[in-house]
């Protein structure tokens, strides 16, 4: 017999946050870092482990920023953005980039994209997106992107993130 529930919305949580946040953290992800330029050219980037893929006809793809991120006019207001998939030796980076209190692009090396931006060098894959469209949802801001470029590295082995930690899952 098939259960049909007639609920019209979800009911209250039976869990903290933290709880959530570490049944989501058994979810192995990879790690990317997304970059763009202001209209006044400065440089904004930072570490994301919330991407997927959404479509191949068009092909989209997705992220999510909280919406208390000090970049997120800068990325609500950018035409165009980058994905760049780090490879397994960009810990360092994906620190770098998660880091508010500093320069995110001090000492960074990078290539720039077609419509400006930055392509960091060594990683694994890069997606050149449109900006398509953006849906707020809860705490965070979703955005999709009309990926226009993607280049990867078949060798290069991604950086990956799991409970907590980062990892590394090479094939043979």
């Amino acid at each position: 017999m098939l259960f049909q529930s007639t609920a019209l919305s979800a009911i209250s949580p039976d869990f903290s946050d933290q709880q959530f946040r570490q049944a989501l953290g058994m979810f192995p992800t990879g790690v990317t870092v997304v970059t763009a330029r202001t209209p006044d050219g400065a440089l904004v980037g930072l570490t994301v482990s919330s991407f997927n893929s959404v479509s191949l006809t068009p092909p989209l793809v997705l992220w999510s920023l909280a919406r208390k991120a000090g970049t997120l006019t800068a990325f609500r207001q950018a035409s165009h953005y980058a994905i760049n998939v780090l490879a397994a030796d960009q810990q360092a980076l994906a620190l770098q980039f998660a880091n508010r209190k500093t320069d995110r692009f001090a000492g960074v090396q990078f290539a720039t994209g077609v419509h400006g931006a930055p392509l960091l060098v060594g990683a694994a894959a890069h997606f050149e997106c449109f900006n398509r469209s953006q849906y707020p949802e809860g705490d965070h801001v979703i955005f999709v992107g009309e990926v226009e470029r993607c280049a990867h590295s078949a060798h290069a082995p991604a950086l990956l993130y799991h409970n907590g930690a980062f990892a590394t899952h090479r094939t043979a």
